[in-house]
This record gives C-alpha cells, sequence and structure tokens, in this order.
C-alpha cells in the first residue's frame, strides 16, 4: 500500500507520541520497520518535504508559505504555548482569516525549536457506544473524580457531560460522593437547559454505590430520566467523562489549593476554557459549545471558504512572480 506525505506524517506523530515500543506500534499499524526508518530518516533530514516524491516537489512551490505569514505562525505560538500545532493551526484559520495545514504550522516551529516533547496519547479505547446519540441532550455521562484540599482533606467533583458534543452542562464540588449530590447536579442540569419530559436525556454512569442506589432509581424515575449503567469492569462506555476528567486534572492539579473555594474558582475557569476556547479533535476541532448550541457547520463552511481563499492568493501571487521574473 501507498501513502501520500500526510499520511506518512500522520503515522510518524503517532509513533511519537505512542506509548507502546515502536516494533510494537508498528505492527498494530501495520507498517514495516524498514520502510518506517526510511520515512523518518528523510523526515528528519529535510522535515515534511522529506516526505514528498522527488518529482512532486517543484508542483508544489506555488503553496509556498509566504515569510510574512511563518512570522505569523510563530507570533501566534509564542502568545498561546498551551496550543499544539492542530489548535494553533485552526485557531489561525478562525481568528487571522487566512489557512495554514497543521502539518506546515509544526515544520515551521520545529524549524524554530519550538515544538515541546509530545504527550504520550496513543492507542486509546474506543469511548462511544455501538449506536452514539445522534443529537445534543440525547445522552448525558456523569461520574465523579477526586480533587484534594490542603488542610480539608478530599472533595469530589461530580460532572455532566453531553455525550454528542462533549459540552459541560453542570458540575459540583461536593464533600461526599452519594446519590443525592448527583440528584442535585442533575437538577441543575436540567434548570440550566430547560429540558421539558418529553425531552429528557438518558444518564449514563458506572456502577459506583451512589449510581446504583434505589434512592438514585426513585428520584431519576421521578423526573422521567432513563438510568443506563456502563458494562462492569469496561470504563472505556463512559470514556469521554473520564477523558474529560483526565484532561481537567492535568491542568488543575498543577496547584495547590488552600480552600474548596479556592479550587472551586479553578475548575470553573477550567471548565469556561474547556468548553468555549479549547478546539477538541473528536469534533473536528471545533469547541464543544460550537457543537452543543449548533454553530459548527458555519464555522466549517467558513474555514473551507478562507481555505480555498487562501489557496486562490498564494497560487496567484506565485503567477504574478513568475511574470515578473520573465
Amino acid at each position: 500500500m501507498r501513502f501520500n506525505a500526510s499520511e506518512k506524517f500522520e503515522i510518524i506523530r503517532m509513533v511519537e507520541e505512542s506509548d507502546l515500543p515502536v516494533k510494537l506500534t508498528l505492527n498494530q499499524l501495520d507498517i514495516p520497520k524498514s520502510t518506517f526508518y526510511d520515512w523518518y530518516g528523510r523526515y528528519r533530514e529535510k522535515g515534511y518535504d522529506g516526505l514528498l516524491p522527488q518529482f512532486s516537489l517543484d508542483r508544489r512551490q506555488w503553496n509556498h508559505i509566504p515569510d510574512q505569514e511563518r512570522e505569523e505562525v510563530v507570533t501566534v505560538a509564542l502568545e498561546f504555548p498551551e496550543k499544539s500545532p492542530r489548535e494553533l493551526a485552526f485557531h489561525i484559520t478562525d481568528h487571522h482569516e487566512w489557512f495554514i495545514s497543521e502539518s506546515s504550522v509544526y515544520r515551521i516551529l520545529k524549524s524554530r525549536d519550538l515544538i515541546t516533547s509530545p504527550t504520550h496519547i496513543f492507542m486509546k479505547a474506543a469511548d462511544h457506544f455501538k449506536d452514539p446519540p445522534a443529537r445534543v441532550n440525547e445522552l448525558w455521562q456523569t461520574d465523579f473524580s477526586y480533587l484534594k484540599v490542603v488542610h480539608w482533606g478530599w472533595y469530589y467533583l461530580t460532572t455532566i457531560l453531553d455525550d454528542y458534543s462533549r459540552y459541560i452542562i453542570a458540575w459540583e464540588l461536593c464533600k461526599n460522593m452519594r446519590s443525592d449530590d448527583v440528584g442535585r447536579v442533575v437538577l441543575k442540569a436540567l434548570d440550566i437547559t430547560g429540558l421539558t419530559v418529553d425531552e429528557r436525556p438518558k444518564l449514563l454512569s458506572d456502577n459506583g454505590s451512589c449510581y446504583v442506589s434505589g434512592d438514585l432509581k426513585e428520584f431519576l424515575e421521578d423526573l422521567s430520566i432513563t438510568h443506563v449503567r456502563g458494562k462492569p469492569l469496561h470504563p472505556q462506555t463512559q470514556g469521554k467523562i473520564e477523558r474529560y476528567h483526565r484532561t481537567m486534572k492535568n491542568i488543575i492539579k498543577l496547584e495547590h489549593y488552600y480552600s474548596p473555594e479556592e479550587l472551586k474558582d479553578q475548575i470553573a475557569e477550567f471548565v469556561e476554557y474547556y468548553n468555549n476556547h479549547r478546539y477538541h479533535e473528536s469534533l473536528n476541532n471545533v469547541t464543544p459549545a460550537d457543537v452543543y448550541f449548533g454553530k459548527d457547520q458555519e464555522i466549517f463552511a467558513r474555514r473551507e471558504d478562507i481555505k480555498q481563499r487562501t489557496l486562490l492568493k498564494r497560487k496567484l501571487d506565485y503567477e504574478v512572480q513568475k511574470i515578473t521574473l520573465i
């Protein structure tokens, strides 16, 4: 099987980011070691261009990224050091209104030694149902995660996440993990969304003691909410809420907190960032809020328009340069 340059680049990225041995990763990708190391050697020497067929390099000259745009990529990257090349590419398209690919951002930053070590998150388990929801507020996921407050002890964060959009609808920091704690955050989510009885979602949880209690079952039935519990010993069923809590804790746990209110403020700040500003790869690089509030298709159309206008401008500039040289 033949791979194009972008596919080779993606395979190299996956191998670099995998926490499995290279040989095992390549076996799972069905890529011979000799083939991979040939690609990798050319990539290390020439960057992304080393992955291109030699005969195609001249054909791509019209799409050369101008120096001004390269400098702008570096400026944006320094302004938002927490963003990955993928996030920077879509940020530039959305906020600066010109197109650049993730691989181009990566190459530019790599040439300036601005690429940090990758986060090792390869080979993840499936995190959705066989028949996933087709709209927002069809299925909510909920779970507890624990966080420590210095001199106060452990607190438990309960969250409700919309499965379709990954939007965080409601959350609460609790002192315990009881069924009434779950009930309060469910009521908060219903109040925020204003869903009628006929619109009530299913609620997915694991099989923790607070979720299997008779009190919670009766409470949810009174609210016309169907309770679905994940398969025992199969936490991937709740993969989206589990992934969210892991992402959140990677940021929250960088600091120590000396009061519950201080921790709540930090959680609120992260939720606002996660919902409204963090490009989510599984959502085709829009935010959970974009999907939850139905703005994603408009954004996709706008990005495609910007991409075509950018490519057309580069091609026209290239033709003008050729005429000038003649």
